[in-house]
């Protein structure tokens, strides 16, 4: 390219990279902010105060948001490795192995995984309120795995289908079993994938709002981004934005360490099988 082209694609790059982060400088400099200067329209903090930190994990809002922290932590890990470990054997019947009905069993992984979640939520809550799983961790974990299997099933699959079938064989070949050559052979060449699918579970879960609010109603088991919903002001005219925006900072910092953690790995994941040679 010529020095007109690079420059140009250096300009564009630079404003999708501003246009993506800017909603998320304004959070931080809002979470920064006192109540008094809110509405002050400037985008740094006039005065700048840790408060509205101080309200959500020692003050007023612990109670609301240390709860729902531990919550979220627990039921999306949970739900992450239940959708994982599922989707690995699913995916890999669906790659290896010639049975009538495959094409149907992604297409119905594909329906169920841009089915709108609101329209099951009402009965899902009558369900939930009887069988006694309302307000629990089991009862968000069913849920999180409609969200994350079907993505996953989809994911894992594409990266099976790209290991080569005669490793397999030769591995059954020296002695190993069918499970064997699966744990041993097959599971360690899929790490990349998995290690993609399980960063892209764990995003769904953790970001869900509509089943943490409508399955839950105390601290046992509300997600953080329901609890987020909850917050309100030291009083009626107080504006809580402040402690959201803190909240939403920390919320947000487990997901930039994880892409952190294994961005090499999630970009190893995403591009498997682009080019074949």
């Amino acid at each position: 390219m010529s020095r007109k082209e690079k420059t140009w694609w250096w300009v564009a790059g630079i404003a999708i990279l501003v246009y993506c982060l800017f909603p998320i400088a304004w959070i931080v400099s809002v979470s920064f902010k006192p109540p008094a200067d809110l509405n002050s329209g400037g985008f740094l903090p006039d005065n700048a105060t840790f408060d509205n930190y101080r309200t959500i994990l020692t003050g007023n809002a612990k109670d609301l948001f240390r709860p729902a922290l531990r919550n979220s932590f627990g039921i999306c890990l949970i739900a992450t490795a239940i959708s994982c470990l599922l989707s690995m054997f699913a995916a890999y019947a669906i790659a290896r192995l010639d049975f009538p009905g495959k094409k149907l069993i992604l297409s119905t992984a594909l329906v169920v995984a841009i089915f709108p979640v609101i329209s099951i939520v009402t009965p899902l809550f009558n369900v939930w309120r009887q069988i006694g799983l309302y307000d629990t961790w089991l009862g968000l974990i069913i849920p999180y795995l409609s969200l994350t299997l079907p993505i996953s099933i989809w994911t894992m699959s594409a990266f099976f289908r790209e290991i080569p079938w005669e490793m397999e064989q030769a591995a059954q070949v020296d002695g190993a079993t069918t499970w064997q050559a699966f744990r041993k052979v097959i599971v360690p060449l899929a790490a990349p994938g998995v290690f993609t699918t399980a960063i892209i579970a764990f995003f769904i879960a953790w970001n869900d709002f509509v089943y943490g609010i409508s399955l839950t109603s105390t601290d046992a088991a509300r997600p953080v981004p329901a609890a987020l919903g909850l917050f309100s002001g030291a009083s009626q005219f107080e504006d809580p934005t402040g402690a959201i925006a803190a909240a939403a900072v920390i919320v947000t910092i487990p997901v930039v360490v994880l892409v952190l953690l294994f961005q090499r790995r999630i970009v190893a994941g995403l591009t498997n099988g682009a080019v074949k040679g």
